[in-house]
């Protein structure tokens, strides 16, 4: 037996307080004078032994009411019997959803302040509570451990917002896990307290429930509510310039019902504001705003796109990173005959561009991977390795493009470029130069190509070229013959593009390399080649995949995320130049705040990354009882309450976790024994 409040056993010391009355009897005793006292004698010999069993009774009936009465007040219980973990008895696992929707407010208070608040209060009635275990959002190791009704009353004071959002099958396979460690039987109780987001739930039609488990389903009663979010943001062209006039779009997404009039966005790069725009949006629907601005030099601006909207306010800043002028990684691998020259002066002198030139023989493959526009300038023998190396470059969005030898090798472009896409390839029967057409400037290849003032102007002189091979009608023509046959195609495959010419860049086989079209022509395939990073990645996204320029580095290298306050190192492993990095998951929300990381490893730091909450969350649309009912109305061990204020659920919980209380009992036998008292000094005659 144990008590509620030990304390009040200090109170059996009033069980003195009968004993010395009855010990110490008080009474002045009166002498009465007779002339005859024989009969008197016998008399008071017969009454004093019935006084006497009165006066023990009542002495008994007096203790035994004192103590029932104290016992009544240290309230005794019976407690569950502790076990082992391994053979404790059914388990109570508590879910109370602590994603960034739960910021949403029910009677000015968070709709996480009041389930955190129930279950606390849940916790006081039932202090003795044992077998128990509280899930959040952060999955975190220790969630796993039985605790007491105490220890988790202490968790939910600590308990924060998370960034992670998980669905209710995932939430549900983690309280079996966690259960299933301590008590795989029958019997176990589960919990959820969550506001029932649409967009994070998850297929609930598809969730099954077995027999060993009951769930109890608590609804915050959320109410659908407008609330305004960046989705996304992108670039309008391949990279920005400095001094140059750039433009950023920017998707906004209004996931109310009510409609959004004239919301104010700022931009804001290197906390500087750059530029405004106001924006309008239909209800559930979305815009797109644009931003120009200018930079004034090089490297990582750090970008925000901030407006005001409530009470949802954890969706109000979006990060993002800009790299201005990131130089063009590029790799001329060029044959015994390439015309060499006519390449290494577009590039080579620029600082826009990291410019390597190799021959074909001397190429480390693994290199390929880290350049954005790969140049094949008269290449006509191709190891097995570099060919894959190539196919995998235009898959994962980066350039080539090949110029062809005198005498191409046929069959080697054939095999290596029909995974790609490619139709046919031919050797040409041209033998005499034909004039190449001017170019369609209506293309967005040739956008920004020619000045204004000739930008419809026909009359461009265009240089002759013989072809060597052709390709049909692969691809899309950027320049062609008079004859309608492509000079210049672009095709695409995967992320990337190929782009393939039709003879060789010298001067017996055409004037291109000398026109004045050459630069900005090879200067446009560096520019649609950049594989750009994400601007910006969101926690959830698992992993995230990073490019790492550093051929020399060793793959042991530890790489790290920083910020002003705080440093993790993620879960990581390198894929040839790729770095997959895997954010962790905890219940310290300090480390996992929305803004920006540098990525480091031990010489320094590499690049700027930023991320945002998950878009899912932003979407604040949730279940009402009714649908949950409908959803669960075949699973019978699943019981869905009206809500919060809904105490059936607690008299659930009571029913598993109330321990035997006794209270009641030494209360009525403490009136069942001043019952008892009165009855025999009524009824007992002297």
């Amino acid at each position: 037996m144990s008590f509620l409040f030990p304390s009040f056993l200090w109170g059996l010391l009033a069980v003195a307080l009968p004993i010395a009355i009855h010990f110490f009897n008080f009474r002045k005793t009166k002498r009465v004078y007779f002339s005859n006292v024989s009969f008197l004698k016998a008399v008071d010999t017969q009454t004093k032994s019935i006084r006497k069993i009165k006066h023990w009774i009542a002495l008994l009936t007096r203790i035994l009411a004192i103590i029932a009465l104290v016992l009544a007040f240290a309230q005794p219980y019976f407690p569950q019997e502790k076990k082992s973990p391994t053979t404790a008895n059914s388990i109570s696992n508590i879910y109370i959803d602590n994603s960034m929707s739960m910021q949403g407010e029910l009677n000015t208070k968070r709709y996480l302040d009041v389930a955190s608040g129930n279950i606390e209060d849940l916790m006081s009635k039932h202090p003795n509570a044992n077998a128990l275990q509280l899930t959040t959002n952060d999955f975190d190791s220790g969630e796993q451990s039985l605790a007491n009704a105490n220890q988790i009353r202490d968790r939910l004071t600590t308990l924060e917002l998370s960034t992670s959002a998980r669905t209710f099958e995932e939430v549900f396979n983690r309280q079996k896990n966690s259960i299933g460690r301590h008590h795989a039987g029958p019997g176990n109780q589960v919990y959820w307290f969550s506001d029932f987001q649409k967009s994070t739930a998850g297929n609930l039609a598809e969730l099954k429930v077995d027999s060993t488990a009951s769930i109890h389903i608590v609804p915050i009663q959320a109410k659908n509510q407008k609330n305004v979010y960046i989705d996304s943001v992108w670039l309008s062209t391949p990279f920005i310039r400095e001094g140059q006039n750039n433009s950023l779009q920017v998707k906004v997404n209004n996931s109310g019902s009510e409609s959004v009039e004239n919301l104010v966005l700022k931009l804001a790069l290197d906390n500087t504001q750059a530029s405004t725009t106001a924006v309008s949006i239909a209800p559930n629907s979305s815009t797109t705003a644009s931003f120009n601005f200018n930079v004034a030099s090089k490297g990582d601006k750090m970008g925000t796109i901030s407006f005001d909207d409530y009470p949802i306010i954890f969706d109000n800043t979006f990060y993002f990173v800009l790299t201005a002028s990131p130089r063009i990684r590029i790799l001329h691998m060029m044959g015994e005959s390439a015309n060499v020259k006519a390449i290494g002066q577009v590039y080579a002198n620029d600082s826009l561009f990291d410019f390597h030139s190799q021959s074909i023989s001397s190429v480390d493959p693994g290199i390929i991977a880290t350049h954005d526009l790969v140049i094949l300038n008269g290449v006509d023998q191709i190891s097995t390795s570099v060919k894959a190396e190539l196919q995998q470059l235009v898959k994962t969005g980066g350039g080539l493009a090949i110029v062809p030898s005198a005498a191409p090798n046929l069959p080697l472009y054939k095999d290596m470029l029909q995974p790609l896409g490619l139709r046919s390839l031919a050797m040409s029967s041209s033998k005499e130069p034909i004039p190449l057409k001017a170019p369609d400037r209506n293309i967005p290849f040739f956008k920004d190509v020619f000045e204004a003032s000739r930008q419809s102007d026909p009359n461009v002189d265009m240089p002759a070229a013989q072809s060597v091979w052709n390709w049909g009608q692969t691809g899309h023509g950027l320049l062609t013959f008079r004859n309608g046959e492509a000079f210049l195609s672009q095709s695409g495959s995967g992320n990337g593009h190929y782009y393939l010419f039709a003879s060789p860049l010298m001067s017996t086989y055409n004037g291109l390399a000398e026109h004045a079209l050459f630069v900005p022509i090879m200067y446009k395939l560096a520019a649609m080649s950049v594989r750009s990073s994400p601007l910006s990645y969101t926690f959830d996204q698992s992993p995230v995949v990073l490019d790492i320029d550093r051929p020399d580095s060793p793959k042991e290298v530890l790489y790290t995320l920083k910020t002003k306050d705080s440093e993790l190192i993620p879960a990581q492993r390198m894929v040839g130049n790729k770095l997959y990095l895997e954010l962790p998951h905890t219940h310290d929300i300090k480390t996992l705040e929305p803004g920006y990381y540098q990525l480091h490893d031990e010489s320094g730091q590499l690049t700027t990354l930023a991320f945002n909450y998950t878009k899912a969350e932003s979407e604040l649309q949730y279940y009402t009882t009714d649908e949950l009912r409908d959803i669960f109305s075949t699973q019978k061990n699943v019981t869905v309450y009206d809500g919060i204020d809904d105490t059936a659920y607690k008299s659930a919980f009571a029913s598993n976790h109330e321990p035997s209380a006794l209270w009641k009992y030494f209360l009525f036998a403490c009136l069942g024994f001043l019952l008892l008292e009165v009855l025999f000094l009524r009824f007992l005659k002297e």
